[in-house]
């Protein structure tokens, strides 16, 4: 029996009821909601257009039990080259309004913190700068609390709006979700961490406190944060972002780079020529290929450095 029978036809036609019949896609290829271009089907797509909608196909998912995991933009994620069972609920693309209030910007989950930030710029707000060149949708950035250049999420981060799971019932279900709103203060925000993640949260919004600013003057610097990414980063090849998180007292890409593995390969998989925290796909690389090359470069650097790479990059579904 093929594992999609997990999925009833009455969980089906609940999620088309919940999120529309046209927004609901089966043994959907990963790859092509990656950055990283790679991970085989899963068994139901989902793509909800406004938080109502998100909440629904939550609430169909919890209450028959199926399994479930909410996707952004992919930034950071490498799929099993077997896809993934049960659903994923594709919050990029159609859940992605932005609105201007003052110096505050609202955002749906699915909206990509570059079309945030150039938003801001559009209104003369600043914050966003260092963050623009960050692939990764509202719900995922505050998930991971993303940054870069010494500024991060929470630093203009005010409130989410979030799905909260309900409790596990005693034959495995959950009961209905609950919304909540939640200040930036309540979600203990740190490197790479966040309650959002501890706690399984979900992102429907998020409102960024911002200050007025000389709109041409954050354009310069965000075509100062491009080029400084664009020259240090492999930006032009498919990658999950840095694959290790910085270990404490080390840059994690140096370490790589000291231990001789510049452009060290597993198939199509191949540390970054540019920059050795990044693996990059060149082409055609499975989960398979991506993930040796993680676990040589982690036991090089643990036998020549005695230095734990911790990956940063998340693997879901089925290898």
């Amino acid at each position: 029996m093929h594992e999609y029978d997990r999925i009833s036809d009455e969980v089906l036609c609940a999620l088309g009821a919940a999120v529309g019949d046209d927004n609901l896609q089966l043994f959907e290829p990963m790859s092509q909601h990656t950055t990283f271009q790679i991970g085989g089907p899963a068994d139901v797509v989902v793509t909800p257009t406004d938080a109502d909608a998100v909440v629904r196909a939550l609430d169909v998912c919890a209450i028959a039990g199926a399994p479930v995991m909410v996707v952004g933009n992919g930034s950071d994620l490498l799929v099993g080259d077997r896809g993934i069972r049960g659903v994923v609920v594709l919050l990029r693309d159609r859940f992605a309004d932005i609105a201007v209030d003052g110096t505050r910007i609202r955002a749906a989950a699915g909206a990509l913190l570059h079309d945030v930030a150039l938003a801001a710029a559009d209104a003369e707000l600043s914050g966003l700068e260092p963050l623009w060149g960050i692939p990764a949708t509202v719900g995922g950035a505050c998930h991971m609390n993303a940054g870069a250049y010494d500024a991060c999420t929470a630093d203009v981060l005010e409130s989410v709006r979030a799905y909260v799971p309900g409790p596990v019932l005693s034959d495995g279900t959950r009961a209905r979700g609950s919304v909540r709103t939640f200040a930036v203060s309540e979600l203990a925000m740190g490197y790479r961490k966040s309650r959002i993640h501890d706690e399984g949260l979900i992102v429907l919004e998020a409102t960024f406190a911002l200050a007025p600013g000389n709109g041409r003057m954050i354009r310069v610097e965000m075509d100062d944060y491009q080029r400084r990414r664009e020259e240090k980063q492999p930006l032009d090849m498919a990658s999950a972002g840095s694959t290790f998180k910085r270990p404490e007292g080390y840059f994690a890409g140096k370490l790589i780079m000291d231990a001789g593995l510049r452009g060290a390969s597993v198939g199509a998989a191949q540390v970054s020529e540019k920059h050795c925290g990044f693996v990059v796909n060149t082409g055609g690389a499975t989960a398979a290929d991506v993930n040796a090359l993680i676990e040589h470069v982690r036991d090089e650097v643990r036998a020549q450095f005695g230095v734990e790479l911790e990956p940063e990059v998340k693997r879901i579904g089925e290898f």
